[in-house]
Formats: structure tokens, C-alpha cells, sequence
């Protein structure tokens, strides 16, 4: 990689020289007073970054060497007055440079890691449902929803995490405030991790089927093909609302909240994958749908498994098992995946066609955007076919179509989901 100084010199004012009021004077014979470039070639002198030739001279027309960028770099990254736009541009040359840092002495084998202590991730994404059952009148919702995904480094084995959302329904012209969902500190270790905060379920051997939500708790997992995941907290009642009408009647008149426990075991082996869980809650809401009226739990059996035959096909299948439910107390589903749509690569795709069975006192807050909270759908069984597309690098589209039938009335349940997501 070679260019002349001066189309180098253009990458290094990330220290700061795009500033046209200096006080140092001109260092180097061969850069005139009156030359586009000479502000920034004397600050960077007078700040140390570049040397020159050792004979007044700076000789901005002639190839550099990889070496002497790396010098530059590492001057540059010496400095500690410089704003995190710039420092994050010093860190990305410092990557492509690191060979020849590493030969000055310039350790930078952890700098991909600490480019940025905080890093923004997040989306805008728009959802549309359009759901009918027999006898009765069409039901269409869409919503838009903007996400902020920050991650903040503490040191080389903790981050704090967050999720914050904020919705509106274009229909109604109606807004909500942004809303911190989700925040978390993680510990990351050797076949080890500790979670503490508010912060996402475990879900992976069910793939979804029975929840995508978070509880206030902690969470520690460990293991390396084999996992072993430990869970404990309060988990709010009305985020399964939606899923469960009789939970959502009770907890108006009882609690906000359940106690909760569980455990889940994950594993692989080839491309065979699968786990089983426990998860037990314990609220007054839930006599009302128990078979014992004077029970105030729920407990949550489940196991799920999958084979990826190759890169493109994977099958998956799950069922779960509400052992204190009265009725609608079971779930299961089984899932055939064709490729899959990458967000970063344009023109990528997949597609799937699932079965499945969505008893609302077990598959409490799925996963499934036919069956999210948000869109009103469930205690259904039926077949279900979508497809995900990337036509911009960073947007994503998905269809879904769900044909079957209502779990407690034997009637004809229809939905069609869309949804574009953009990244940012």
C-alpha cells in the first residue's frame, strides 16, 4: 500500500490539524507559506507527528513506505487530546498497520476490541399484520419502531449493555417515548458468563417458541459444546399479555410480576444441536388457568433439536409442556430453513416453511413475529411459510403467511406479516 505524503498526510489530520489557526511556525524549506497543505503540515510537526527528513526538508511529492506510516500512526496514537471520531480513524489505520507497529513495539493486538469504548448499533423497522378468523372482521396493525443497541466496555472481561425502543402507529400518528427495554452488565470468561441487569430470556432450544422477552434478574451460563444456563428474577406479567388473556385478567388484580427460576441445557455435536429446559413461576395470576385453583404456578418443560444438513438446509423442532395448565398447555413446532438472509451481504435470501402449535398458557411470549405480543394472534395450530430478503446492503425484508386454525373454537385462523427492517 503506497501513497505520496501528501495523500497520507490527508488520512493523518486525524489528530486534530484540519484547524486554519496555528502558531507554529514552518518547519520544513519545501512547503511554502502559500501550499493548500501547509497549516496541517505544521501543526502536525509541532505536535510530533511527522519528523520530516532531518534536512529541513518534507518532500511531500515522494512514496512512503509502509514503515514510515506506521511511525505517523503511532504518534498519533500516543496523543490523548483528540475526539472519538478521530481516535476511532487512528484505530482503523493502526488495524491496517498493525504488522509494522507491532515491529516498532506498538502493541495493537487488542485493538479491534478497543477501537471504540462505546459502540451504537441499532435499527428503524416497520411491521404490518393483517389477521382474520372465521366470522369476524379483518384485523390490520402496523407499527414502527426505532431501537438503540449501545455496548460500553468497563475492562477486558465486562460491558454493560442496553436495548432502548421507542414505537408508533402510523394509523393513529401516535408516538411512545423512548423506553429503556433492556440493560444488563456482562461477564465474559474462559467457557464462562454472568449476566446481571434486566436482560434477555434464554430461548435457544426452543428456538423462540416460547419466549422473546427479559426479566430482572441474573443469569450465568457455562460450558463449551455442552451449556449449562442458570436463571433467576421477576419477570412482568403483562409482557405476555397478548399470549395469555387469563394471566392478563388475573395480574390486573393481583400481581405486576412472577418469581422466576430456570435452567436449560444446549448442546452440539457435528451438525446435530438440541437442549432441554425447566422453568418454573410463581404468581397468583396463574390459578386462573391451573388445574389446581389454589396453585400460583407454572411450570415449563421443553426440549428442541435441529440438523443443518449443510449450509443451506437446516431443520429444527421443539415442544413444550405447561405441567400446571388446564387447558391450551402445550407447544410445538417443526421448522425446514433454506439459506437465510445476511444483513451485510446484498442480494442474499432464504426461506422456511414451519408447522405450528401455540398453546398461549406455555408459549407465553413467542419469539415468531406472526405470534409477537404485539400483533394479537394466538392459541393457534396451522402451517406458516415466509421468506427474508437483503435488496441493500444493511435492509432486510421478510414476508410470512400463517393459514390454520384457533386452538379453543376449531375456527379458521389467517395472517399475513410484513416487515422491513433498515440497520444502522
Amino acid at each position: 500500500m503506497k501513497k505520496t505524503l501528501v495523500s497520507a498526510l490527508t488520512t493523518a489530520l486525524v489528530v486534530g490539524a484540519a484547524s486554519t489557526t496555528f502558531a507554529a511556525a514552518n518547519p520544513f524549506s519545501d512547503v511554502p507559506a502559500d501550499h493548500w497543505a501547509y497549516d496541517a503540515v505544521s501543526q502536525l510537526a509541532a505536535d510530533g507527528v511527522i519528523e520530516g527528513y532531518g534536512d529541513t526538508t518534507f518532500r511531500g511529492n515522494q512514496n512512503i513506505t509502509r514503515y514510515e506510516m506506521a511511525q505517523m500512526i503511532a504518534k498519533a496514537m500516543a496523543k490523548s487530546d483528540v475526539s472519538a471520531a478521530d481516535k476511532a480513524l487512528i484505530d482503523k489505520l493502526a488495524a491496517e498497520f498493525s504488522d509494522e507497529l507491532n515491529n516498532l513495539g506498538v502493541r495493537v493486538s487488542n485493538l479491534e476490541r478497543n477501537a471504540d469504548m462505546v459502540k451504537w448499533n441499532g435499527q428503524i423497522r416497520y411491521r404490518y399484520w393483517s389477521q382474520r378468523y372465521e366470522n369476524q372482521k379483518k384485523q390490520n396493525k402496523d407499527q414502527l419502531t426505532f431501537r438503540f443497541e449501545p455496548t460500553a466496555e468497563v475492562n477486558d472481561h465486562w460491558h454493560v449493555k442496553a436495548r432502548i425502543d421507542a414505537s408508533s402507529n402510523p394509523k393513529e400518528d401516535e408516538s411512545k417515548d423512548l423506553t429503556v427495554k433492556r440493560v444488563w452488565a456482562q461477564g465474559d470468561y474462559r467457557n464462562f458468563q454472568v449476566k446481571l441487569g434486566k436482560l434477555p430470556l434464554a430461548s435457544t432450544e426452543t428456538a423462540g417458541m416460547l419466549f422473546d422477552d427479559q426479566f430482572s434478574g441474573a443469569q450465568l451460563t457455562f460450558g463449551n459444546k455442552l451449556k449449562a444456563t442458570l436463571e433467576a428474577g421477576r419477570w412482568n406479567l403483562a409482557n405476555g399479555a397478548n399470549a395469555q388473556s387469563a394471566i392478563k385478567k388475573a395480574a390486573n388484580d393481583t400481581d405486576d410480576a412472577a418469581n422466576y427460576q430456570g435452567i436449560m441445557l444446549n448442546g452440539t455435536t457435528g451438525k446435530l444441536y438440541g437442549g432441554a429446559a425447566y422453568r418454573h413461576f410463581s404468581s397468583a395470576a396463574f390459578t386462573k388457568i391451573n388445574d389446581d385453583a389454589t396453585s400460583d404456578d407454572a411450570n415449563l418443560w421443553s426440549v428442541g433439536a435441529g440438523y443443518k444438513f449443510d449450509h443451506n438446509w437446516d431443520l429444527s423442532g421443539a415442544y413444550a409442556k405447561n405441567t400446571e395448565a388446564a387447558t391450551d398447555a402445550t407447544a410445538h413446532n417443526i421448522q425446514l430453513n433454506y439459506k437465510g438472509a445476511q444483513k451485510a451481504n446484498k442480494g442474499s435470501w432464504g426461506a422456511y416453511t414451519a408447522y405450528r402449535y401455540m398453546g398461549q398458557n406455555v408459549a407465553f411470549a413467542p419469539l415468531y413475529e406472526m405470534f409477537l405480543t404485539d400483533s394479537g394472534m394466538n392459541n393457534v395450530k396451522g402451517w406458516e411459510v415466509g421468506a427474508e430478503y437483503i435488496p441493500f446492503t444493511n435492509v432486510l425484508s421478510k414476508i410470512q403467511y400463517f393459514n390454520g386454525k384457533k386452538l379453543d373454537s376449531d375456527r379458521d385462523a389467517e395472517g399475513l406479516f410484513g416487515q422491513v427492517n433498515f440497520f444502522f
